[in-house]
């Protein structure tokens, strides 16, 4: 794996890199054998160690790839929260915008209101979604849409008994 040949190649051991991350050591050798899977907020703690981009961890394919078959998308989940993401975005050089399906997990709430640089736009494609943004709060249901800047605190929150699904098109690219 990437992971273990970027510390291999900068003389980083395992305990190195743990004590640089605040990760056990056990889970990353688990990751770097395969044998467990990572949140995106590690991979991100691991890419700050070692100064590189999360995207230096993912695959390249050879030229740009636009289209995104099923069996080729990714899911990722953050740590603490059973939000699942899956990644929809072809592979375009100096990309803007990043697509993702989100699935929320039943009676799911948001963390604390957070706020980033860029702007957020969210298509209810099953069940409903409570979005709070700034001050304000919209109730979504199937169907329906928002269209807001990031630099406005936000969150999200599934109010129903089952998952419930987005189409999320943002910037700037995370994944």
């Amino acid at each position: 794996m990437k992971i273990k040949d970027l510390r291999i190649k900068h003389g980083v051991t395992l305990k190195d890199l743990s004590e640089k991350t605040g990760l056990s050591v056990g889970f990353i050798s688990q990751i770097e054998r395969g044998k467990s899977s990572i949140a995106i907020t590690s991979l991100k703690k691991i890419a700050d160690a070692f100064e590189v981009p999360m995207t230096y961890f993912f695959e390249k394919q050879e030229g740009q790839n636009y289209a995104v078959k099923r069996k080729d998308q990714k899911i990722f989940k953050m740590e603490s929260s059973p939000t699942e993401y899956v990644s929809l975005s072809g592979e375009i050089v100096d990309r803007q915008l990043e697509a993702m399906r989100v699935i929320l997990a039943p009676n799911y709430k948001g963390g604390e209101l957070f706020n980033h640089i860029g702007e957020e736009f969210h298509y209810v494609l099953e069940g409903t979604i409570i979005f709070k943004v700034g001050d304000q709060e919209y109730l979504l249901h199937e169907g329906e849409s928002i269209h807001f800047p990031s630099e406005k605190p936000h969150q999200w929150e599934n109010p129903l008994n089952q998952e419930s699904i987005l189409l999320s098109v943002l910037t700037p690219v995370i994944f």
